[in-house]
């Protein structure tokens, strides 16, 4: 087997696309909720910086107490971390590149599982993950650390024209969720982000998702070290304030090692990574691959038709 397939098999293991219950491929043409001229499918399509982002909005989701709760309460992220890890991959890649009725069967099921959320938080207040303002908070976090993610590992020249369609476009998913008010442009996710500050807390709850995190297992050993870097640069990642949150962060020389060494690998993942979510939904549309482009045909360019 070519190197290239052993390093794709093995990364691809981080991925929701191992848990094989998404049908990317059919019916031909089917463009799901965006289609491929969207600016989410370029910005989902890069693997190293949605991996950092996605491990950063979860470190971001937590400093809300009733998020956390939810966690907390109804999972079982300290035995099943890279799992938890997993199904947000497959959620967010299914309802960005799946075809549209397998995008929508996956939001149905996210919100019949929401259903059963709901309980007391530690400082005393019920919460439900049907709560349209929670789901806004999860929301945002969310696709705040993918573009930070973006800008900082793959393009941070991108316009601020493209990042606001970003934002307008993937608000889409949160709205079928049940949220409400979404912020649709950086700026008014931005100021989202300071109106929720003084609502976060890190607490001993917190530090234990935390560790779990920093110590989630991957499945080969391979992954181990990307898993490790990525975990690492994920808190690079976070808002400065959010940094400064948790008591023991990671140094600034740890934060800077992080962010080289995902610098460094970054290219080879993007090398060997020719058979992820976005590749099988251009070849369900007949279009060229991104991989295959440069960022001016990503963002400028028209589309390939293969």
């Amino acid at each position: 087997m070519p190197l290239r397939h052993k390093i794709e098999r093995q990364i691809l293991q981080l991925t929701g696309l191992s848990l094989n219950t998404v049908n990317y491929n059919e019916p031909q043409g089917d463009p799901g909720l965006f289609g491929p001229d969207a600016v989410c499918w370029r910005i989902h399509s890069d693997f190293p910086a949605m991996l950092c982002g996605g491990i950063s909005a979860l470190m971001l989701q937590m400093l809300h107490p009733l998020a956390l709760a939810g966690v907390w309460d109804h999972s079982n992220f300290r035995e099943d971390m890279l799992g938890r890890l997993r199904r947000t991959s497959q959620f967010v890649a299914a309802t960005t590149f799946a075809p549209k009725d397998e995008a929508q069967r996956l939001i149905e099921r996210v919100k019949q599982i929401h259903k059963r959320v709901e309980g007391i938080a530690a400082d005393g207040r019920p919460y439900r993950a049907e709560d349209p303002e929670l789901l806004t908070w999860v929301h945002v976090c969310e696709v705040y650390s993918f573009m930070q993610g973006y800008l900082r590992y793959k393009n941070p020249n991108l316009a601020l024209d493209y990042q606001n369609r970003y934002f307008k476009e993937v608000a889409l998913v949160a709205y079928k969720l049940g949220a409400e008010k979404v912020p649709e442009s950086a700026e008014e996710i931005e100021v989202y982000l300071q109106s929720k500050r003084s609502d976060l807390i890190f607490d001993t709850r917190t530090a234990e998702v935390m560790r779990a995190l920093f110590n989630a297992p991957t499945p080969n050993t391979l992954t181990k070290p990307i898993g490790r870097t990525m975990t690492h640069a994920g808190f690079d990642l976070l808002p400065d304030w959010a940094i400064e949150m948790n008591p023991k962060p990671l140094g600034l020389a740890q934060r800077s090692i992080a962010r080289a060494g995902l610098r460094a690998l970054a290219p080879t993942m993007r090398w060997s990574l020719r058979n992820g979510v976005s590749t099988l939904a251009c070849r369900r549309m007949g279009i060229k691959p991104f991989w295959q482009r440069s960022e001016a045909e990503l963002f400028y360019g028209t589309q390939h038709r293969v």
